[in-house]
């Protein structure tokens, strides 16, 4: 499908009430720093989304599509800022009080075509780099079919945005399409809260989170990958993903039994293989987390997230769910240190491995992705021959591979409709793709075993990933 060549190109004016400019906020300092290191691969941070309009008979036009995307524009100021050069070369966001969108529109003539259309509209948006002075940090692309819109391929720049951002806007864009009005506007916008961070009084909070990041860095592992495991392959990084009902139902079984959150369960269990595959006595890893916690910024369309620290101590637990109470307690002791200066925290990172004579980062993160990560199901567990059962139905493959990301073992988890799915990227010259496989097949086992009363022991979690890859 090649639609961008058959599309034509509509400009959608926009009017928002004022102009400014400000330092760039932490967040988007922290994912700018990424973008440097990826490029010229970084559309991996370019984020897509589709949003079905047509569906139960709905009908939306074009000029109907345009009106709400003209509000959605003039609602959320991220949505109209871009980047220059300051004075002193250090790049600022520039807001910018009008101007117009382009959409791309796609005409499709089989009513049954159209969501294929959409999707491969989709991945051409997404798969160019962003602009980052000269274009809006929203594309937008539409497909019609007899002059009714049915769908509308979003990709949003990652400076603009993060995960539960995209989410917010794709949540009053359907809002302003089917009602004229998403509610409230945002009560904070990337501008202020920028200007905000870089007051005393921001400085002051950053030093606390600072402290506590000092304190994972000295007790940390350096890092969690410390030898290459095999030439790396081309292109380099490697994605697997395991689509899973079992892990799902699994996980819910666990948080209710210990009251915990399931992303602290797949973070655990996570963290356990890291520390087994590397011989490590703690494990070290970066959760994202979406600082969203001020009643302010719920619905703030800003790049919000940063990394928290998390540090597993594995020494002294005998069983996979004997690590989830101290699991919990430390994760939301990171989660209250995520938000900090990233140019402090890479300087605090620097200076802590030059004081231990060798260079310290886990090279591990962790991206919940979700929305909104939904309470268990109240009633009784599934039984063990339930759980069981649905793990016949479990997916994996290798989806997709990238040239260059500065990580080395990177998992992403998502949901629909009661299915969980986690992909695993790795460098494989650390994990190579039958090792990245084996990983995502002994993170089920070992929940699924723990949510049927058979806790792996943690001692034999490498044997575990020796099965798994054996099994490839």
């Amino acid at each position: 499908m090649n639609g961008l060549a058959t599309a034509r190109t509509l400009h959608i004016p926009f009017a928002g009430d004022r102009a400014g400019t400000a330092p760039l906020t932490w967040g988007q300092r922290a994912i700018w720093n990424a973008i440097l290191r990826t490029a010229p691969n970084d559309i991996y941070f370019n984020i897509g989304r589709l949003l079905p309009l047509g569906e139960r008979g709905r009908v939306t036009d074009l000029p109907r599509l345009a009106t709400a995307l003209t509000n959605l524009m003039e609602r959320h100021e991220a949505l109209r800022t871009r980047l220059y050069d300051g004075e002193d070369g250090d790049p600022r966001q520039s807001l910018t009080d009008c101007g117009a969108l382009p959409v791309t529109v796609v005409d499709e003539p089989d009513p049954d075509r159209t969501e294929a259309t959409a999707r491969g509209l989709l991945d051409e948006l997404t798969a160019t780099r962003f602009d980052y002075v000269r274009e809006w940090p929203l594309r937008v692309g539409a497909v019609c079919h007899r002059g009714r819109v049915t769908h509308a391929a979003l990709v949003l720049c990652h400076l603009a945005a993060d995960g539960h951002a995209a989410e917010q806007v794709v949540r009053d864009l359907r809002l302003l399409v089917r009602r004229g009005s998403a509610g409230r506007p945002p009560r904070t916008n990337p501008l202020d809260l920028a200007r905000d961070q870089h007051t005393p009084a921001g400085v002051r909070r950053s030093e606390r989170a600072l402290a506590r990041w000092e304190s994972f860095y000295r007790t940390m592992p350096p890092t969690m990958f410390p030898r290459q495991a095999a030439p790396p392959r081309t292109p380099r990084f490697w994605s697997g993903r395991l689509v899973s009902e079992a892990l799902m139902r699994a996980t819910d079984t666990l948080a209710a039994a210990h009251r915990i959150s399931g992303s602290t369960v797949l973070m655990t269990a996570l963290a356990a293989l890291v520390a087994a595959e590397g011989g490590h006595p703690a494990a070290a890893m970066m959760p994202i987390v979406a600082n969203r916690a001020a009643e302010d910024r719920r619905d703030l369309v800003a790049m919000l997230s940063q990394d928290a620290p998390f540090l597993l101590d594995t020494a002294g637990a005998e069983r996979f769910t004997d690590l989830l109470p101290v699991a919990w307690r430390a994760a939301l002791a990171g989660y209250r240190a995520a938000s900090y200066d990233p140019v402090a925290w890479e300087a605090l990172r620097e200076r802590v491995g030059r004081e231990r004579g060798t260079p310290v980062h886990p090279y591990c993160c962790y991206n919940d992705q979700r929305f909104f990560v939904r309470p268990p199901d109240e009633g009784p567990p599934p039984s063990a021959a339930e759980l069981r059962a649905a793990r016949s139905r479990t997916e994996f493959g290798f989806p997709a591979t990238e040239d260059k990301l500065g990580c080395r073992y990177c998992v992403h988890v998502t949901e629909q409709e009661g299915i969980l799915a986690v992909m695993l990227t790795a460098d494989t010259a650390y994990l190579p793709p039958p090792r990245i496989r084996a990983h995502l097949w002994a993170l089920e086992e070992m929940v699924v075993a723990s949510a049927c009363g058979e806790a792996p022991l943690l001692a034999g979690l490498p044997a575990l990933l020796a099965r798994a890859e054996a099994a490839a």
